[in-house]
């Protein structure tokens, strides 16, 4: 397993102009994958017994100008693709998308929000006070096993006000779009990917950047699949226009509401799908229309029948069969475990980067008023509240290296049965081992994988780091 981890950290080198810079990352990306709590830097401290005098240079490390954030990115989805795992369909990898909600109670923390969750859980609040991360993963699968590797997110509402200042990179688009222009990031390095999204995403604003931004590309697209919403309406093609007729010629038909057609399921197709890990008896109806409001795009529409439910998927892509449309959505699902797993075992939103520059949080702020943002004018405190944004977005993306590391680690061959076979579990998986197992294994066994391989550059790295006063006092 040591060398299978030293191959992909190594593979960031590239990315870091400083070697001490490379040491934190392998360090910090070390510590998150299975510390056993998540209370901020101090966990990775704890868990790795590394010297106290070690916090505040890891520290400054999320603010560190000696590497990229989206470099580090970039090289994330090379490894990820280069894995061989991530599932495809029609030469397209298949890519998850979905936004994630995460409470933050901090008064001067940048980007916290009111925000609404949809939710059917009692336990959770219908408002909270936090940040909403736009996220994209990878399907990667073998055998009947699959995960969805997070390979970033990024916040996208909350910080519009700071889109205009000088040095920002923080985008002023909705998150819809955002979202959109993350899956071609992906795309730019990897190749042609389908992005699945939920039905919040079927807006003009999405499917018009989505047509516009694969107009500019030649060998490389994105595709969307994703749910309608139950009043849809989409439109036939317009009737060929009569020679000689005056007028401009008609851009949609008949307007067809597509809820309308399961009333009548004669005309649907019975076949057996595999749906969220199951084969199932599904029906289903194929119609090629335009939609959008002035938009008028030829998208596929499906309307599937199964166990009592009824759905209207959507695909831009119409050479995908109706049966592939159906499966890709059902793999959409992938990214809620992933979220679970993301906060739960990793502890991907346990950061605590605040600033004084940001004036204190109204619970009580009406719509109409600006927002903290908004009457930061000093150019010195709009710098410090970027290195705040920037220093959550780095911490949230080597978390998600942290997990999509264990996640690779669950599918490597060589390392199965070992770690397998040290934890007890009722209910075993069936060719894969699970994140929380990979955990597990390594926190009971990690320091004695580090005794036994002394030359690893992992092992030299950590170790310094333990010897971290020693070191500086010998400097000195």
């Amino acid at each position: 397993m040591f060398k299978y981890l030293e191959g992909i950290l190594g593979s960031f080198r590239k990315c870091f102009s400083h070697s001490r810079a490379y040491a934190w990352f392998v360090v910090l990306v070390i510590g998150f994958m299975f510390r056993d709590d998540t209370l901020g830097v101090t966990s990775v401290i704890r868990t790795l017994l590394l010297d106290p005098g070690c916090y505040e240079p890891m520290l400054h490390f999320f603010y560190s100008r000696a590497w990229n954030l989206d470099s580090l990115r970039e090289s994330w989805f090379s490894i990820v693709a280069s894995s061989g795992l991530i599932q495809q369909v029609g030469g397209k990898y298949i890519l998850a998308g979905d936004g994630v909600k995460t409470s933050k109670e901090a008064y001067h923390m940048p980007g916290v929000k009111k925000l609404f969750q949809e939710s059917e859980d009692s336990s959770k609040g219908e408002y909270i006070f936090g940040h909403m991360f736009g996220a994209v993963g990878a399907i990667i699968a073998r055998g009947a096993d699959a995960f969805c590797v997070p390979l970033r997110m990024s916040i996208q509402e909350g910080l519009g006000a700071a889109a205009s200042w000088e040095g920002s990179t923080i985008s002023a688009e909705s998150h819809v779009q955002q979202m959109i222009r993350n899956g071609f990031q992906v795309v730019d390095r990897i190749g042609s990917c389908i992005l699945v999204l939920d039905r919040l995403f079927l807006t003009t604003q999405a499917i018009r950047l989505q047509g516009d931004l694969n107009s500019s590309r030649k060998d490389r697209r994105l595709e969307i699949v994703t749910k309608a919403r139950r009043n849809c309406t989409a439109f036939t093609k317009p009737p060929a226009r009569q020679p000689g007729k005056k007028g401009a010629p008609r851009k949609k038909g008949a307007p067809v509401h597509l809820w309308e057609l399961f009333a009548d399921t004669s005309a649907f197709t019975a076949t057996t799908a595999n749906i969220y890990g199951e084969a199932k008896q599904v029906k289903y109806l194929r119609r090629d229309l335009l939609w959008g409001v002035k938009l008028y795009r030829e998208l596929q529409f499906v309307l599937v029948v199964y166990d009592n439910t009824k759905s209207i998927l959507v695909s831009t892509d119409l050479s995908l069969t109706p049966e592939q449309i159906i499966e890709l959505y059902s793999r959409r699902f992938r990214i809620e475990n992933c979220f679970r797993e993301f906060k739960q075992q990793v502890g991907g939103f346990g950061y605590h980067f605040w600033t004084l520059a940001l004036g204190k949080l109204n619970h009580f702020k009406k719509k109409e008023e600006p927002d903290q943002l908004s009457k930061v004018e000093s150019k010195n405190d709009r710098d410090k509240i970027l290195g705040k944004i920037r220093a959550i977005e780095c911490f949230v993306q080597l978390c998600c290296i942290s997990m999509g590391v264990l996640q690779l680690v669950s599918f490597h061959e060589a390392d199965i049965r070992e770690i397998d076979s040290a934890r007890y579990l009722r209910t075993k998986r069936r060719e894969t081992l699970s994140e929380a197992s990979v955990i597990y294994y390594l926190r009971r066994h990690f320091f004695t994988v580090m005794a036994s391989h002394p030359d690893s550059a992992i092992t030299r790295i950590i170790v310094k780091a333990q010897n971290w006063k020693n070191i500086n006092d010998h400097a000195a």
